[in-house]
């Protein structure tokens, strides 16, 4: 083993105070997150956070409204529920990094991660936009949301199968390894940035198709945002969170079935 490599795990041995002050931090931003999308969502523009067709024809009437609208609800959804997954690498790196500059680094990991999220949340929206729109001009326009939900469902349900998902969940669960990876010295701004964003990366790989769900019930519902970031924390961070995957995923799957059933009796 390198001599960087053992000076990183002895650092990343020392627990001191600071990361309890990370800790909270973090938690302070996320109840902050959390806080807004709930007054959001009891405000007079509360209705803006939901998604479906109401939602979707906002981009056809005023397509800045929409953007910002989709882009504000999106990353203070992202800051609720997928910040508090990354606080295991967030840690590692501060006992990694610990020094004068130690906060900024910290706050352009945060950033390059949430700018990934940012792309996925825009390439997410086209997705649900084009499943709402296609069964909207190829079948009958009532039929378009059940069809819409139905392949969202179908669509999660599938990927928790993926091998592609298990690889990006196995780089997340080993934060240590990955700092290693991606900590190389130079230019630390630079390297931090690259960081945040790999991790974001691997993170959408594991989580983009949960996330997709929140297209069917709105970023307004607290409650649907609690229980998928709570199973993502779960799959990500516990060496036993692999488990759940195939459950989820027939949960899924028998949602989708149910979905188009309850559509065709309608």
């Amino acid at each position: 083993m390198s001599t960087c490599k053992i000076e990183m795990l002895s650092k990343v041995r020392s627990v001191s105070w600071p990361d309890a002050v990370l800790t909270a931090v973090l938690a302070a931003l996320v109840l902050l997150a959390w806080w807004s999308l709930w007054l959001w969502g009891r405000s007079p523009q509360g209705h803006l956070l939901s998604h479906g067709f109401a939602h979707l024809k906002m981009a056809g009437v005023n397509r800045l409204h929409f953007a910002l609208i989709a882009t504000g609800g999106w990353t203070l959804m992202t800051v609720a529920m997928m910040l508090p997954t990354s606080v295991p690498l967030l840690v590692v790196f501060r006992r990694v990094v610990c020094g004068h500059a130690t906060a900024w680094l910290l706050a352009v990991v945060i950033f390059g991660y949430l700018a990934v999220w940012a792309l996925a949340g825009a390439g997410l929206q086209l997705v649900s936009w084009l499943l709402h729109e296609g069964a909207h001009r190829i079948l009958w326009p009532a039929a378009a949301p059940w069809i819409g939900s139905a392949a969202i469902l179908a669509i999660a349900g599938l990927y928790q199968f993926s091998s592609l998902k298990y690889i990006c969940l196995e780089k997340c669960r080993s934060p240590l390894s990955f700092l290693i990876a991606h900590w190389r010295g130079g230019n630390e701004s630079l390297q931090a940035l690259r960081l945040g964003a790999a991790h974001g990366v691997f993170c959408v790989g594991c989580c983009w198709s949960l996330m997709l769900l929140m297209f069917i019930v709105g970023v307004g519902s607290l409650s649907a945002m609690l229980g998928l970031g709570a199973m993502m924390a779960l799959e990500k961070n516990f060496p036993w969170g692999r488990r759940l995957s195939t459950p989820l995923g027939m949960l899924l799957l028998v949602g989708a079935g149910v979905a188009l059933v309850a559509g065709i009796r309608a």
